[in-house]
């Protein structure tokens, strides 16, 4: 009997070895499969996987410019012992408490002097951001020239006339010693000597100008490229100072143009105002700025004489620095109708200010451009007023006084549903992360991407001219 009991004990060993070492397989096939991410799995829609861009997003190139001329201008900005400028009282106060040690994308300056043209940092970040952060973004980086569609210059154009305006005022429109000038000539120099540039002829080129005298030294030499303006106020006007009545000094209109140049937004200065917040308006038309302008803004100091003693309006004169911000504030959320003349140039960061309060913008410029028209319908929530009707006296103010409440309740639902397209700050630290789908970031690209067909085509016809033919830079056009 024993043997017998022997025999039986082994056999179900190895039988039971055997389903043993099956099952344990099995356990690990399971588990491996289960360690590979489905396509629905939480883990294929983290900052790890590839965002997917639009089927119609934009392939940008960022050409390789020094660091000196961007992220390098805001250290060099953040070094100054102070600014003495209207405004700047916030800049003085954030350079007691940074850190020592410059940080890779420093923050951009407070001061409303500088931040209401702020476009060329938040545009920067975004493309800045790694490929796994750019969640969102309309905008799709290269790192082949050949498989762009436009070049980016990351030239903070606005923040070196600044430092400039702000070091040594005097020479701003002269060349000699004048950084900003060194600094404009390096880029066209640097960029003008690129195959990029060559290939074609610079009109697939993005420069950032959103102040009026940025790169004001060169701006002839980049005019065939696109440029993204705050309007054309410094464009075709003339400075008398600088060019002593001699034409040979005017940048000509012929310069910039719709058809391939994209209005952006001011950064706006003004916390948006969330519709339900809205509040009662007891005041009818609200104003607060400079009375006294040039050029086209003479109508200002006309409309203020007009306007200064009219019941329910209120026509404040002043800057919007820690002070000032509050009034403008106060000013703008308890006052149905947002006044918005023309300043030295067509336009100002006051209409989006206006916009993010919820006061309906009282437009009067007859030269004005505005951004992303075509996306927008600026009627619908905004009151167009010609100049000369404007100057007539209790014209304007009769005509605001006939708009019923739904009417004006109407115009500030249509801006609810716009004003995240005016705002560019994406609130990480330097502007590096997702831009928001629907704000300025994404809205200019798209804008740029509308400009692609006419300027491929321009490119292709400069490459077919026979040697020596020459023709204009540009159309006059509206």
């Amino acid at each position: 009997m024993a043997p017998k009991h022997k025999s039986f004990s082994s056999k179900s060993y190895l039988f039971l070895s055997i389903s043993l070492l099956c099952i344990f397989s099995l356990i690990i096939f399971i588990f491996s499969k289960s360690s590979q991410p489905s396509s629905l799995s939480p883990s294929s829609f983290n900052y790890q996987s590839t965002p997917n861009f639009p089927a119609d997003s934009i392939k940008v190139f960022i050409l390789n410019l020094p660091r000196s001329l961007n992220y390098g201008l805001l250290d060099k900005y953040w070094s100054l012992t102070s600014d003495s400028r209207l405004g700047s009282e916030v800049d003085n106060e954030i350079r007691k408490t940074l850190v020592p040690k410059s940080s890779r994308f420093p923050q951009y300056p407070e001061s409303p002097l500088i931040k209401q043209y702020s476009a060329e940092y938040w545009i920067m970040g975004d493309l800045m951001t790694p490929e796994n952060m750019r969640m969102g973004s309309f905008a799709r980086r290269v790192y082949d020239v050949k498989d762009a569609d436009v070049v980016f210059v990351p030239f903070f154009a606005t923040l070196s006339a600044e430092l400039q305006l702000g070091v040594k005022k005097s020479v701003f429109r002269k060349k000699v010693d004048n950084e900003d000038y060194d600094r404009q000539r390096e880029v066209v120099d640097f960029v003008m000597n690129t195959e990029a540039w060559k290939r074609s002829g610079g009109r697939d080129h993005v420069f950032v100008l959103t102040d009026p005298v940025a790169m004001w030294h060169i701006k002839a030499e980049i005019a065939p490229a696109i440029l993204l303006v705050v309007d054309f106020g410094g464009w075709y006007k003339l400075d008398s100072k600088a060019s002593n009545g001699s034409s040979s000094d005017m940048v000509q209109h012929t310069q910039v143009s719709l058809l391939k140049d994209v209005i952006v937004p001011y950064t706006h200065l003004l916390p948006r105002l969330d519709i339900s917040e809205n509040q009662k308006r007891d005041t009818l038309l609200y104003f607060k700025g400079a009375k006294h302008r040039h050029r086209g803004g003479l109508v200002r100091e006309k409309l203020w004489d007009i306007l200064a003693n009219e019941h329910r309006v209120i026509m404040e004169e002043g800057f919007p620095n820690a002070t000032g911000k509050e009034q403008s504030i106060k000013g703008m959320r308890t006052s149905e109708f947002c006044l918005h003349p023309a300043g030295d140039t067509p336009t100002s960061c006051r209409i989006f200010d206006a916009i993010q309060s919820l006061c309906i913008p009282v437009i009067i410029s007859d030269d004005i451009v505005l951004p992303f028209e075509g996306m927008i319908d600026y009627s619908e929530f905004s009151v167009f007023i010609a100049v000369s009707d404007a100057l007539q006296p209790k014209w304007l103010i009769q005509h605001l006084r006939g708009y019923s409440n739904p009417q004006k309740e109407k115009f500030r639902q249509n801006m609810a549903q716009v004003q995240s397209f005016f705002v560019y700050d994406n609130g990480h630290p330097g502007g590096i992360g997702p831009v928001a789908p629907n704000g300025a970031v994404n809205n200019i690209w798209k804008k740029v991407h509308q400009k692609l067909p006419v300027i491929k085509e321009a490119i292709v016809r400069d490459r077919r001219k026979p040697p020596g033919i020459s023709v204009p830079l540009r159309c006059h056009c509206t």
